[in-house]
C-alpha cells in the first residue's frame, strides 16, 4: 500500500507539471518546452515518490539514488532547456501540430497527460531501487556506475553533435563523428543505458522481489526511444530533409546499439 501512495503522490506531481508544460508549449508556439519540463517533472515526481515511500525511515540508499536521479534530471533538463530556447519548434512537434489541424489544443494537452503516465514506470524505478532494504552493496556501486556511464555518454553524444552543427562546413551533411560514427542515436542509446541503472540497485530477487519491476523502465525507455517518440520520428525527418546523404549514413552504421568493431 505506501508503494501506491508514493507512486500516486509521484504521478500527481508529474501530471501537473506536464499540464504546465502544456501552457508554456501553447503560449509560446514551441511544443519542445514539454520534454524540457517532462525531464525535470520525472526527477521531482522521483524525489517525491522515494521520500514518500521512506516516511521517516530515510536511509543511505534513498539519497544515493535521489542524487542519482537529481542528477539525470538536471543534466538533461538544462541540455534540452538550452536546446529549446530561441529555437524553432522541435521537428517532432512541428510534425505533430500539421497532423492534428486544428484539433492540436486538445490533442496536445492529452498526449502530454499520456507522457506524464508513461513517466509512471520510469520514477516508479528510481523509488523502487532507493526503498531496497539492507545496507550499500556492489550492487549500489555497479548501478551507479552504469548511471553515470548514461549520463556522460549522453552528454558526449549531445556535445559531439553541437559541435558538427556549429560548423558551417558541415551544413546538408549528417553527423557521423564520435560516437555518432558506431550508432545513428548513440544519445537515445547512453539514456537508454541509464536507465538500466534502476533495476541493478533494486537487484535482490529473493529478499527483495519487488525491485524486479524496475526493469520494466529500461524496457519502456527502449521501447518509446526506439519504436516511438525517438528514432522514427527523427528518422522521418532525416530522410525527408537529406536523404541521400542519410542513406548512406544508414548503410554503415547501425541504428541504436553501438558498432563493437
Amino acid at each position: 500500500m505506501d508503494i501506491l501512495i508514493a507512486l500516486a503522490a509521484g504521478l500527481a506531481m508529474l501530471s501537473l507539471m506536464m499540464a504546465g508544460g502544456y501552457i508554456l508549449a501553447m503560449q509560446s508556439g514551441n511544443g519542445g518546452w514539454a520534454d524540457t519540463v517532462w525531464t525535470f517533472g520525472v526527477g521531482l515526481a522521483a524525489l517525491v515518490s522515494i521520500f514518500v515511500l521512506a516516511g521517516p525511515d530515510v536511509g543511505l540508499r534513498h539519497w544515493l539514488v535521489a542524487a542519482l536521479a537529481g542528477l539525470w534530471s538536471l543534466r538533461l533538463g538544462v541540455y534540452l532547456f538550452g536546446r529549446t530556447r530561441g529555437k524553432a519548434e522541435d521537428a517532432r512537434y512541428a510534425d505533430l501540430k500539421r497532423e492534428w489541424g486544428a484539433d492540436h489544443p486538445r490533442r496536445l494537452f492529452l498526449f502530454l497527460q499520456a507522457q506524464a503516465l508513461a513517466g509512471l514506470p520510469l520514477f516508479g524505478a528510481m523509488a523502487l531501487a532507493a526503498d531496497r532494504p539492507g545496507p550499500l552493496d556492489l550492487w549500489d556501486a555497479l548501478g551507479t556506475c552504469v548511471l553515470l556511464a548514461g549520463v556522460i555518454g549522453t552528454a558526449v553524444s549531445d556535445w559531439q553533435l553541437a559541435q558538427f552543427k556549429a560548423n558551417p562546413a558541415n551544413k546538408g551533411r549528417v553527423c557521423d563523428v564520435g560516437l555518432w560514427s558506431v550508432s545513428r542515436h548513440p544519445n537515445y542509446f547512453f539514456e537508454f543505458l541509464s536507465w538500466c541503472a534502476w533495476p541493478v540497485i533494486a537487484f535482490d530477487p529473493v529478499g527483495y522481489p519487488v525491485g524486479l519491476l524496475a526493469l520494466l523502465a529500461p524496457a519502456l525507455m527502449y521501447y518509446l526511444l526506439r519504436h516511438v517518440s525517438g528514432v522514427p520520428p527523427l528518422e522521418a525527418h532525416m530522410e525527408r530533409s537529406r536523404p541521400e546523404a542519410f542513406a548512406k549514413y544508414k548503410a554503415r552504421v547501425p541504428v541504436f546499439f553501438p558498432k563493437l568493431v
